[in-house]
């Protein structure tokens, strides 16, 4: 009887029809290793939970806080990148806490999208990048990114090709869901040159900063000189520091969109619970051991599922980066697609990954799997992913 233009524009999720199908099968009794969302299965640091516990225990923490986070977070957060990337923010007005780095982005498109606004971002790509644009009412265009992908060219062919001219670059490096990283600085400072020569905002989003393996080290895209005239960063506490259902985030960067996310947030919300916020200036200031106990987990996984692939036939090279790998669909499976291929694994594999269709165009000879079970359930899964290529 009513329809809904702006949810009209979002195609059906296609996640769900996995999701759905894995827990079919778990009602049925059925034991699913489940390698699909990135939902990280460990607690967050002991300290960081005594903190929020304690920060509980206080009445005067339950009244409303303050959109724009606390003081002493937003200086945690420019002592963390001071510390981490010699970069400077001022908390007053280039950072903004906010509610998960994927509420952020939602809202910063909101505040500075408008009908008719284009935006580029990679394909395949994490759904909230180009979906926060369409709900916002812009429109996207493309980039592809993947092995041999020479980025900038493809960035300039999608520029020159689109009327109006694009706006924004929404960009993600370590990238989820392909795992691609750049080397050094030299590819922020040409995004950079190119943001500044063509008048466009650059949002970055380094949600996996700290899972790096092999000795490679993740950028910050404000780490570059006049990064901050052009664009903003967002990083989240979800996986460095394991506090994925906490919800905290913050936009650090240019103050004139740090001040548009501040402001429409000022009408959207007021903050989230303190005590969380309170934790979370433990989690930055405190012991950063735990952040790199969680990247070595996370490398043995890599390492565990990689090898297993390999061994049974799915070849497969090693991420240098996030919580992910993604595995290009072996030739006999191909002709499935991505969403046939994890329905299959369900049900014969008692595997579940992700579908590189939901990522958008370029991903459907790709399934995504996630390294958030531990070694032993891992190397369940390669068996059973073993019986399945048997079979093909």
């Amino acid at each position: 009887m009513f329809e809904f233009n702006r949810i009209k524009r979002l195609p059906p999720y296609v996640f769900a029809i996995v999701n759905a199908l894995k827990t079919d099968y778990r009602r049925r009794g059925e034991d699913i290793i489940d390698l699909g969302m990135g939902n990280p299965d460990m607690p967050a640091p002991k300290h960081v939970i005594d903190k929020l516990c304690e920060a509980a225990n206080n009445p005067k923490n339950h009244r409303y806080s303050a959109s724009k986070g606390i003081t002493q977070l937003r200086m945690a957060i420019t002592e963390w990148y001071k510390r981490r990337y010699d970069v400077d923010i001022d908390p007053e007005s280039e950072t903004v806490v906010t509610i998960g780095s994927k509420e952020g982005l939602s809202h910063l498109a909101l505040a500075t999208i408008q009908p008719g606004d284009v935006v580029m971002t990679p394909t395949p790509a994490y759904p909230i990048h180009p979906y926060s644009v369409i709900i916002a009412g812009g429109e996207v265009t493309s980039i592809p990114i993947g092995p041999g992908i020479d980025f900038f060219v493809e960035m300039e062919k999608a520029f020159k090709k689109t009327w109006p001219r694009p706006k924004m670059l929404i960009i993600n490096f370590p990238h989820n869901p392909t795992t691609q990283v750049v080397d050094g600085l030299d590819f922020f400072k040409k995004v950079v040159d190119f943001a500044k020569e063509n008048n466009i905002i650059v949002i970055h989003d380094l949600a996996y900063a700290d899972l790096t393996f092999d000795d490679y080290k993740a950028p910050s895209f404000l780490q570059v000189p006049g990064a901050k005239d052009v664009g903003v960063e967002f990083f989240s506490l979800t996986k460095s520091y394991s506090m994925a259902g906490w919800r905290v985030g913050f936009c650090s960067g240019n103050k004139d969109v740090v001040g548009a996310l501040i402001k429409i947030k000022s009408y959207l919300d007021y903050g989230m619970f303190q005590p969380i916020q309170i934790a979370s200036i433990v989690a930055l200031r405190g012991p950063q051991d735990c952040v790199e106990d969680f990247r070595k987990i996370y490398e043995c996984r890599r390492n565990v599922l990689v090898k297993g692939l390999n061994s049974v036939g799915w070849k497969i090279e090693p991420p240098k980066a996030t919580m992910f790998v993604w595995a290009e669909i072996p030739e006999p499976f191909k002709k499935m697609g991505s969403l046939e291929l994890c329905k299959f694994l369900i049900t014969e594999a008692k595997v579940a990954v992700s579908p590189g269709i939901g990522f958008g165009e370029g991903g459907d000879n790709y399934v995504r799997f996630a390294l958030v079970e531990n070694e032993h359930r891992i190397k369940q899964a390669v068996a059973g992913i073993r019986k399945v290529l048997n079979k093909g």
